[in-house]
């Protein structure tokens, strides 16, 4: 009785696993990320242009009347016109070596936690599946111009996917690193002021895009400057091959910035918040009309978009969840902050908000925003680089270096103030916000005498470099930089560390509750677990952003 029952019990589990194998097998033949075909009718720029291959300068860069420089600033300008694959095949041809870097690097972080081949392969196919019906949820247009992109990129990474698969998914990874926020990749401020609270009484928007994934990630930081033959002109801020919008504005003066809210790990592909965002910079002029734009999507993950709107003459957050939205106004009080948690009473008693609430930093730094709002007054574009460049904690608290409770962690890709009403916008250069804000005015720079040949940002309107470079803070804050891996590594490995190196980090930034936490590790890794203790229980009465990290420190103290 008992043999056949278990004969029947193995036959029967046989049959579940080749049913589970049929069915990811057929998920995984019929995805379809849905290519376009430029040789079905698709205009190609090759058809009716002299210009088949672009001209190249030192910092100068021309592909028909589609152009990429490099500013002295340091900041890459690129102009794209024409429809959606004009656009990309001049991206592609104008940036091919910049799309090369930008995927190594990217590439070589994913190497970094997945060095093995096999497993990279075994990635594509679970990208695959998860992905599947991606080319649905990313309109034609944008999947015309991100697969023209991906003519000019390279084949090096295949066993990840083909280059349209490739970057078309990359743009999916982006919003998976917003719902690993807890993982440090995200911790965005933003802020916008007008009426009472502006010098002019003109709409001031200012915003930290803290996107983390390595200083190399960050060093090419590109300006687009976009003029589609359908919708609004634009511009965006962002790296080579991102097509979505992080932080942009229209010709119409409506601006468009994301921060990221708690979200549960996505299971299906959905429209990516940045081509949600690119599709409202290009065909919104109004907060309604981006609002109705954002009611017809469903997304990935959880977001606040600010809106800023010139016509308007004020700002809102649209609150969306891959099953909810909400319109967050606060017209009397005439400013308005954004962290990373919702506010809108259609989110207030949502899980997720709520555990966002009691759990992260997002509440501190909201509260910070509101403190340095207050102390700086009547807004203008020079007080508000004043707010995102500060590090202090509440009451100018002693937080440490690169405290993802500070406004300014350090982190920032870019950093970003719009004054929507004159159609400016101040764009931060290296380091992080701390380099000078330069200046551009679409008046300007959609104006058909522009040579873009020469310098577009207006040297008269830039904000100088923040101060915090020239004090001794700065050098500190690079030695901490360059010492948290090396010490991490080392520890790792279970190899030494001299005793002035270990001085020199906890030296670097020593009211980082992280400065301890991972002196701490080095000397569990060697065996001194009394100065492990002793380092965990200094970090722990620190100020720490997340509740999850205080419980990790705790962890490690009471092992011990």
């Amino acid at each position: 009785m008992i043999k056949r029952l278990l004969k029947y019990t193995g036959i029967a589990l046989l049959a579940i696993i080749l049913i589970l194998t049929t069915w990811v097998w057929y998920l995984y033949s019929t995805a379809d990320m849905l290519a376009p075909c430029p040789e079905a009718g698709l205009p190609s720029f090759h058809a009716g242009s002299e210009a088949v291959h672009p001209s190249f300068h030192a910092e100068y860069r021309q592909y028909g009347p589609n152009a990429l420089r490099q500013s002295e600033s340091g900041l890459w300008e690129l102009y794209v016109e024409g429809d959606a694959f004009q656009r990309g095949e001049a991206i592609g041809h104008l940036s091919e070596d910049l799309l090369y870097f930008q995927e190594k690097v990217f590439v070589d972080q994913i190497r970094e936690i997945i060095p093995s081949d096999s497993y990279l392969k075994f990635l594509r196919f679970f990208i695959i599946l998860f992905n599947r019906n991606l080319g649905e949820n990313i309109p034609e247009e944008y999947r015309q111009e991100i697969y023209a992109i991906s003519q000019s990129c390279t084949h090096e990474y295949d066993m990840i996917g083909t280059p349209y698969e490739r970057q078309l998914n990359y743009h999916a990874a982006h919003d998976l690193g917003h719902a690993m926020q807890d993982y440090m990749l995200v911790g965005c401020s933003s802020f916008a002021s007008w009426g009472m609270h502006s010098e002019d009484s003109s709409l001031v928007i200012g915003r930290n895009f803290d996107f983390y994934m390595g200083d190399d990630f960050a060093r090419n930081k590109q300006v687009a400057f976009y003029r589609p033959s359908t919708g609004h002109n634009f511009v965006t801020i962002g790296w080579v091959g991102m097509t979505g919008v992080l932080s942009g504005m229209n010709e119409h003066g409506l601006t468009v910035t994301i921060n990221a809210a708690k979200s549960t790990m996505p299971t299906s592909s959905a429209t990516p918040i940045s081509v949600l965002t690119r599709e409202i910079l290009q065909y919104a002029q109004t907060i309604d009309e981006a609002y109705e734009i954002a009611k017809k999507r469903k997304t990935f993950v959880a977001e606040s978009i600010l809106i800023g709107s010139a016509k308007d003459g004020k700002a809102a957050i649209i609150e969306k969840s891959p099953d909810n939205i909400a319109l967050f106004t606060q017209d009397e009080q005439q400013q308005l902050i954004c962290t990373n948690h919702y506010q809108s009473e259609a989110f207030a008693h949502e899980k997720n908000n709520r555990e966002n609430i009691e759990t992260s930093d997002s509440p501190y730094r909201f509260e910070r925003l509101e403190e340095l709002l207050a102390q700086e007054g009547k807004m203008n574009e020079q007080k508000a680089a004043h707010v995102l460049r500060n590090y202090k904690g509440r009451d100018d608290a002693d937080l440490g270096l690169a405290n993802e409770m500070a406004i300014n962690q350090f982190i920032a890709h870019h950093s970003v103030i719009f004054k929507p009403e004159q159609r400016l916008i101040w764009v931060s250069t290296s380091p992080w916000q701390s380099g000078k804000y330069v200046a551009y005015d679409l008046n300007k720079i959609f104006n058909d005498s522009l040579d873009f040949s020469r310098e577009l940002y207006l040297e008269e309107l830039t904000i100088p470099a923040d101060s915090f470079l020239q004090q001794p803070e700065y050098q500190k804050l690079l030695t901490y930089r360059q010492l948290t891996p090396f010490i991490r590594k080392k520890g790792a490995k279970k190899e030494a560390v001299s005793e002035d190196t270990l001085q020199l980090y906890q030296a670097s930034n020593p009211m980082f509750f992280y400065t301890h936490e991972i002196l701490g590790d080095y000397y569990l890794s060697i065996g001194e677990t009394e100065k492990a203790k002793a380092a965990w229980e200094t970090a722990f009465t620190l100020p720490i952003p997340k509740k999850g990290e205080k419980e990790r420190i705790q962890k490690k103290i009471n092992k011990k």
